[in-house]
């Protein structure tokens, strides 16, 4: 009876390793991130129609700029930004590369199945979106990716936009911290003010 019970101990035992193996290969497989270029590529594209479209049919709430980085002839898609304006502010100047700015912002990887609102990976705020108890980020237009720092050359202080940036326009083929490789960035971003370099 004893040599049934350990053989029986020794099975269970010798199985329970191929077993959680097993289990966690298919609990740990993250298909978030599969195939994820040619996705934000489709995504990407899928917004620039949108927003031809929009503009087209004489809708200005819809901008498609292209980067201050790239040749004014160029037709490549990835080459610009779309821009969905949320509010306009009172501001009459827009900053320039070298300028200062006071900005909120919010920044999303594109709509997926775990995270239909897009992954937020980084903001300036927490919690809802509230102006008036809000703490603006400081920096220089020149210190952001090129997509973002392209949306803020065309802004007036007080101007709200939801900017959508192709990788190739923010970090292309590197990975950061909490956004991978050949992501399309989303951003919520709000010029509160801006101002002249000091020199």
């Amino acid at each position: 009876m004893k040599k049934f019970i350990y053989l029986i101990l020794f099975v269970f035992a010798a199985m329970m390793p191929v077993s959680l193996v097993s289990c966690s290969e298919s609990d740990e497989e993250n298909t978030e991130f599969n195939d994820w270029q040619s996705r934000n590529d489709a995504y990407f594209k899928s917004v620039y129609i949108q927003a031809k479209q929009a503009i087209a049919g004489g809708d200005a709430s819809w901008k498609i700029i292209r980067s201050y980085s790239k040749n004014d002839t160029t037709s490549n898609i990835n080459d610009y930004i779309v821009v969905k304006v949320l509010s306009e502010g009172s501001g009459t100047q827009k900053p320039l590369f070298t300028d200062s700015v006071q900005i909120h912002y919010r920044g999303n990887l594109m709509p997926s199945e775990s995270y239909p609102a897009g992954l937020q990976f980084d903001s300036s705020w927490s919690g809802e979106y509230n102006a008036n108890t809000m703490t603006p980020y400081k920096g220089t237009v020149n210190t952001f990716v090129a997509g973002f720092s392209t949306a803020l050359q065309q802004m007036h202080d007080g101007d709200r936009w939801k900017v959508y940036i192709p990788y190739s326009l923010a970090y292309d083929s590197k990975e950061q911290t909490s956004v991978p490789a050949y992501s399309t960035l989303v951003f919520d971003l709000t010029l509160v003010k801006s101002w002249k370099k000091r020199i």
